[in-house]
């Protein structure tokens, strides 16, 4: 992993099952450390260290600090729809491939919690198909729709009438010469 200027790279920095975690409940409330790590089930040293690296990475910002019992608690928050910063860390398709990883990985674990027996609650889609040109645009247009309307409704965690919802998507284009998995 490069590190040229001291940051890792976006997806390098997500490609952490805990660090995935971390940035959805970051989405939708400011919390501390320490409440990330109650919410989370994890220590706060653990917790601390992965906020760091989300922070160091510019995928967490610094939203308020305050006093507590005589030190300064900060309290983190995902923006989720920052600009990229100019000149930040690139990358790499080692880096995209860990994260495809990690996401992968993640699906399993997340579909096991899910809430089952809810009338269209589940949408599951498996396609490797040929499509035109402009229905894959408008396809790509329709998941950024999904995941930016997701992403600007989130709440903070246990929100009173907010339900607790996943959409993990990995759409591409295939390059046309391949055959599929096998």
């Amino acid at each position: 992993m490069s590190l040229e200027d001291g940051r890792i790279s976006d997806l390098r920095a997500t490609a952490h099952p805990l660090r995935l975690q971390m940035l959805s409940l970051l989405t939708g409330a400011e919390l501390s450390a320490a409440e990330v790590a109650r919410e989370l089930d994890v220590t706060q040293a653990n917790a601390s260290y992965h906020l760091r690296l989300l922070l160091d990475a510019g995928l967490l910002v610094i939203a308020s600090e305050e006093n507590v019992r005589g030190g300064r608690a900060k309290r983190y928050r995902h923006v989720w729809d920052a600009a990229r910063v100019p000149g930040g860390q690139r990358d790499t398709e080692d880096d995209a491939q860990h994260y495809v990883r990690v996401l992968a990985d993640a699906i399993p674990a997340r579909f096991a919690d899910r809430l089952p027996g809810r009338p269209g609650g589940t949408h599951l889609t498996d396609a490797d198909l040929w499509v035109a040109p402009d229905v894959w645009a408008r396809v790509i247009e329709l998941v950024g729709e999904a995941s930016a309307l997701l992403h600007a409704s989130a709440q903070p965690p246990r929100s009173e009438g907010a339900v607790r919802a996943n959409l993990s998507v990995a759409a591409f284009e295939l390059r046309p010469e391949s055959r599929g998995t096998r």
